[in-house]
């Protein structure tokens, strides 16, 4: 047998063991009468929060015809609701009843019970071999030329520990990319200073493009007045820009201003940051304002771009 054969013989081998082991599983998510795909869309919705039926087919690939059956089913169940977003009437957010939340908690419930008895018998370092095998299938099956991993997920809400994380990202990529000092790492600290005790989700929007639960990438809309909102900390790590994922950020930010109804978006950058402009311009900003300035470091034009969303 040749080293291609013997790979197709391991993995048909691996696939009849791991379905059956999913059987095992599962039954409690069967019995719910959801299929794991109906089960997943759930899960989806629900790590989302808010999202369209746009957003979950380019998530999970999956059919649309296929997917607004399972959507109508969730409704009638009494599991999901619509919204109509103000600034586009062919547009609808998507989002879990509380039901829906109740029905979604259960099955994780049930789930992470089955896998604790699946794994319980084995000691710390065989489950830690387990999972990093599994998590070294998905990276290696799913990774493109030059990708890392294609599971990126946006998050929306602020843990603890994400700014503080947020800060160190932006200290040491800018000081390496842009040659700044520590007075920019002060700067950035002084900002979410400032920030964090008005933070208020029903004016204010953190997206944070996460992949294995480390922040990428982010972005901020804040909330300046009833009519105009920030934008700020727009970041991609270096792993992982050039896959569309900062033209992603930026227009889930505009969006919301637009759901918000501010009539205008702006944000503060330097000449320096020339791949973010590019982008900022692409995406409809315009440059308002420019002064000369001695910062963390550097001779730098500070810029004024922005948006008109009436």
């Amino acid at each position: 047998m040749n080293v291609e054969s013997a790979v197709v013989s391991d993995i048909r081998r691996f696939n009849r063991f791991y379905t059956g082991m999913i059987g095992l599983l599962n039954q409690h998510i069967l019995e719910s009468n959801l299929s794991l795909s109906e089960v997943r869309v759930l899960y989806e919705i629900g790590q989302l929060g808010k999202c369209t039926a746009g957003q979950l087919i380019a998530i999970l690939k999956i059919d649309g015809g296929y997917l607004s059956r399972m959507l109508k089913k969730f409704e009638k169940g009494g599991w999901l609701n619509r919204q109509q977003s103000t600034a586009d009437g062919r547009t609808f957010f998507l989002y879990l009843s509380a039901s829906g939340k109740r029905l979604l908690s259960g099955l994780e419930e049930k789930s992470t019970r089955e896998i604790r008895q699946l794994t319980g018998h084995l000691s710390g370092e065989q489950q830690r071999q387990v999972a990093g095998a599994m998590k070294t299938i998905e990276q290696v099956l799913t990774a493109q030329a030059g990708e890392q991993t294609t599971d990126i997920r946006i998050r929306y809400n602020l843990l603890p520990g994400d700014v503080g994380y947020l800060i160190y990202l932006h200290g040491q990529l800018y000081a390496k990319e842009s040659g700044y000092n520590l007075e920019f790492d002060a700067y950035v600290c002084k900002t979410f200073y400032e920030f964090l005790p008005t933070y208020n989700p029903a004016k204010d929007r953190m997206f944070l493009a996460t992949v294995n639960d480390q922040i990428v990438g982010s972005v901020a809309i804040l909330g300046s007045s009833r009519h105009l909102a920030q934008l700020r900390w727009f970041l991609i790590h270096p792993d992982y820009r050039g896959k569309g994922l900062g033209k992603k950020l930026l227009q889930e930010a505009i969006d919301f201003c637009r759901e918000k109804n501010y009539q205008k978006v702006y944000l503060m950058t330097t000449s320096m940051q020339e791949t973010a402009i590019a982008l900022y311009k692409k995406a409809g900003f315009r440059k308002t304002g420019e002064k000369h300035l001695q910062l963390w470091g550097q001779q730098l034009y500070e810029q004024r771009y922005d948006m008109d969303l009436s």
